[in-house]
């Protein structure tokens, strides 16, 4: 099963600065949307920037979490205006498939780093994890300007991440388990800033 388009159906190409002449000619099978069919990824961030929410995403990246590319992939789907690794530089780029192209990461070397580019920015920290104190999604805050900040699949976030945030937000559940999956709860959680502020 292909996805995409093949090459330009009309006898002349569309005289537009956005399009790429070889995607034109060959077609276009990258996963985007539409409405970015053919274009090139410079144009398509251009485009992104004009548009892009107010909330950031910030990682933590102890171990290699595999997460963290889904995670990127989630991220750019909800339109973050930016994603921040935090620890080590390298992560799993797999689960992103490509879209970290069209989204701005920047990384942090650690909490510390991340919290002061933070307090810059006038950004809020949301700490994301099912700790005591932590309030219900839908009785929490999101403001309209924030960081929402991920822990790692299994130990969840730092007491350093914790101990940064000015809120902690919890993921309502209902069944046995006592955590969802990080990529899971992200995708939750940007889903709800969405609903209330895009």
């Amino acid at each position: 099963m292909s996805h995409g388009v093949g090459p330009w159906p009309g006898e002349q190409p569309p005289d537009d600065p956005r399009f790429d002449p070889e995607l034109l000619a060959e077609g276009d099978r990258r996963n985007v949307i539409d409405h970015y069919r053919y274009w090139t990824m410079e144009a398509i961030v251009a485009d992104l920037d004009e548009r892009r929410h107010g909330f950031h995403v910030a990682i933590e990246n102890w171990q290699h979490d595999m997460n963290i590319g889904s995670i990127v992939r989630s991220a750019n789907a909800f339109l973050a205006a930016e994603v921040h690794i935090i620890g080590k530089r390298r992560w799993n780029r797999r689960g992103a498939m490509v879209t970290d192209r069209y989204q701005h990461v920047r990384h942090h070397e650690d909490v510390a780093a991340f919290a002061v580019w933070a307090a810059g920015a006038g950004l809020p920290i949301v700490a994301i994890d099912n700790v005591e104190g932590s309030l219900p999604l839908p009785e929490a805050e999101l403001p309209e300007k924030c960081v929402l900040l991920f822990g790692q699949e299994g130990p969840g976030l730092s007491t350093e991440a914790l101990a940064a945030a000015s809120a902690s937000v919890e993921i309502t559940q209902y069944g046995s388990t006592r955590s969802i999956n990080a990529s899971a709860a992200a995708a939750v959680v940007m889903y709800e800033w969405c609903r209330r502020w895009a």
